[in-house]
């Protein structure tokens, strides 16, 4: 049984912006848990980073550890590479997802976190669900408003 639990994650948006949504399996020993949800207008990278946020803001105990799986360069590489702590100490200037990374930050410091890159459309299990899950989701029904996106960062453009 594994020491730590996996978290994978997808992000989808049909138009960049456009309907989006996210994809997310929770695995921990034997137990899996699928979440995802739909946005009416928001951008695949903020639905790539919002996936992560669910996922860690679903747990119920921080003294696991999470390994985390995206296909994601934009928030591997803003993570690993702590471009988010610079852009963080410059106040977000001109930075997009400003709210989202703020929230991720705010969370993250609860965690003992390794993020892994996977390629995306590639043959891998989870992340080929979270694919499904994340279209699904954009395709649905059920859409929320993203209204950071739709009052605040759409109209920064």
């Amino acid at each position: 049984m594994s020491a730590f639990i996996e978290i994978y994650t997808d992000g989808s948006s049909r138009g960049n912006p456009g309907p989006g949504g996210y994809g997310v399996i929770l695995k921990y020993k034997s137990s899996l848990k699928e979440l995802s949800q739909g946005f009416r207008l928001t951008t695949n990278n903020r639905m790539e980073l919002i996936a992560v946020i669910i996922a860690l803001e679903s747990l119920k105990t921080t003294s696991i550890p999470i390994k985390v799986y995206s296909d994601s360069k934009y928030v591997i590489d803003s993570i690993q590479k702590r471009w988010v702590n610079s852009w963080q100490s410059k106040g977000f200037a001109k930075k997009k997802n400003k709210d989202l990374w703020m929230r991720y930050l705010k969370i993250e410091k609860q965690f003992q976190i390794e993020f892994i890159w996977v390629r995306g459309h590639n043959g891998h299990p989870e992340n080929e669900r979270c694919d499904i899950l994340a279209v699904e989701a954009a395709l649905g029904k059920n859409l929320i408003v993203d209204t950071y996106f739709e009052e605040v960062q759409q109209h920064e453009d």
